[in-house]
Parts: C-alpha cells; sequence; structure tokens
C-alpha cells in the first residue's frame, strides 16, 4: 500500500509538472534598433511593434499562461518609435502607458532568453507568438535559431503566431525543409509596405516585398485591405497584416490554444 501512494504521488507531480511547462508561451521578439536604407539613410529605434506585441501578450496571459521572451543574444528588445503613435491603439488608448510601464519594468522583458537557450527548452512550450515591427527583418531573419525554432513548433503542431512583418521569417528557411509550403499565409500587404516606406520610414529597406517572397516560395498568400483587422490561420499557423489586425489575430490564436490544449489534456 506504502508503495502505491508513493507512486501515485510520484505520478501527479510529475503530471503537474508537465502541465505546468506546457501552460507557457513564448515570444519571440526583435532587439534591432537600426534598419539601414537604400538611400543611405537609417531608420533609427526601430524594433518591435508595441501594440502588436502587448495586445497578445496581455491575451494569452489572461488566459493563464505564462509568458517566456527571447530575443538574439539575450538582448532587451527594442520598441519602434512608430508604434506609441495613438493611432495604432485605437479603442485601447487607455493600454499605452499600461504598455510603456510593462516595458520599463518587468523583469522578464528586461532579462529575455537567448534564442539559443529558448530552442534548447522548446518543449515547455505550448506555442510561440512573434510580434511585428521593422526590427525583424535585421535580427531575426538572419539568426539560425529562429529558423530552427520555427519549425520546432510546426513539427509538434503548437500554435504559431508571426504578426504583420513576422511572416517574413518564414522566408528564413529553405524550401527543402519548410513546412509551411502550400499553407495559405497573410502578412504585411505590398501597399502597407509602400506607405511605410515612403511616410514613415523615408526610404526603401534592402529586404522587402515580403508578400511577393512568400508566393514565391510556395505559400498561399492572403490578404485583407490597408487597415483592415485581418488575420488568417492554417492548421498552427496563425498570421496577421498589420497593426489594426489584433483583435482578429488574438481571437485566431487564442482558439489555436486552445485546440491544442485539449489534445494535450491542458487547458
Amino acid at each position: 500500500m506504502r508503495t502505491r501512494t508513493i507512486f501515485i504521488t510520484i505520478f501527479l507531480l510529475t503530471a503537474s509538472f508537465l502541465k505546468a511547462q506546457e501552460n507557457k508561451i513564448l515570444f519571440v521578439m526583435s532587439a534591432a534598433k537600426e534598419l539601414h536604407l537604400k538611400n543611405g539613410k537609417t531608420y533609427n529605434q526601430t524594433g518591435v511593434f508595441l501594440s502588436e506585441f502587448y495586445l497578445a501578450y496581455k491575451a494569452v496571459v489572461d488566459l493563464g499562461y505564462v509568458v517566456d521572451f527571447a530575443t538574439p543574444e539575450g538582448m532587451v528588445s527594442s520598441i519602434d518609435k512608430e508604434s506609441y503613435d495613438l493611432t495604432y491603439w485605437k479603442g485601447k488608448e487607455g493600454l499605452l502607458q499600461e504598455a510603456k510601464d510593462f516595458i520599463n519594468s518587468n523583469p522578464k522583458f528586461n532579462s529575455p532568453l537567448s534564442l539559443e537557450s529558448a530552442l534548447q527548452n522548446i518543449n515547455e512550450y505550448s506555442g510561440i507568438i512573434v510580434p511585428g515591427g521593422q526590427g525583424l527583418m535585421v535580427d531575426l531573419i538572419q539568426d539560425k535559431n529562429m529558423s530552427e525554432i520555427l519549425k520546432a513548433f510546426s513539427q509538434n503542431k503548437k500554435p504559431i503566431g508571426l504578426i504583420c512583418h513576422g511572416p517574413a521569417l518564414i522566408l528564413s528557411i529553405p524550401k527543402a525543409e519548410n513546412p509551411f509550403i502550400g499553407y495559405k499565409v497573410n502578412s504585411v500587404s505590398g501597399f502597407e509596405e509602400f506607405y511605410i516606406e515612403n511616410f514613415v520610414m523615408k526610404g526603401r529597406p534592402y529586404n522587402r516585398k515580403i508578400a511577393r517572397q512568400l508566393k514565391k516560395l510556395g505559400l498561399d498568400y492572403k490578404h485583407g485591405k490597408p487597415k483592415q483587422n485581418f488575420a488568417i490561420r492554417d492548421r498552427e499557423l496563425i498570421t496577421s497584416q498589420n497593426p489594426f489586425s489584433n483583435e482578429a489575430f488574438i481571437k485566431l490564436y487564442i482558439e489555436a490554444l486552445k485546440e491544442y490544449g485539449i489534445k494535450k489534456g491542458g487547458f
């Protein structure tokens, strides 16, 4: 009887530990601060788009998930200066100051994991979210750990959320080993890139025309109108178009998380 009791206790503790491990979401963030443009200028204070990050973060935390942050080399993520504009917080203006306070004081945000460390502990997470912003076109898209992380999540059919510029990271995976070939995908549209280049950054980056590149690689690109609340899901992949698409993205991502949780006997 005593042996049986010990066995049951060990089993319950192990099950509890595994459940806790799987109720975590990995946020991968850019730490780039500058984007060099073709006209010789530099777009300063680039990085992560704040609303795309913070609103998704709040949504998964409110569901009861724990969040870890990871960046290249464990550097503190930078925030795109454009994303402080109230234009991108319509209906949620009150959360802007909350988001600012968060990035200034949250211990995890200010002491992120390295991508290498996140990859080594990839089985701890139920899903991944990569917020958009020009910064990821500088560092994440060049980081070999990033492509391995995406492949690992896809292999295990865990929800993968790529926001705005985030779907460009799919391009970093060679076609022969790319699990997303044939998937429906969304991203920042060509027209929106044109607007950003001409009215925000005042110049064109070297890596652009994301939608065209995704189609050329073999993905089925879909898009909504500029500034439309548009996102799309295909299996484990959830992608969205712009900072105005947060609600659509969050809805689809949470649905995918709940489905994954049911399959794993979690949430």
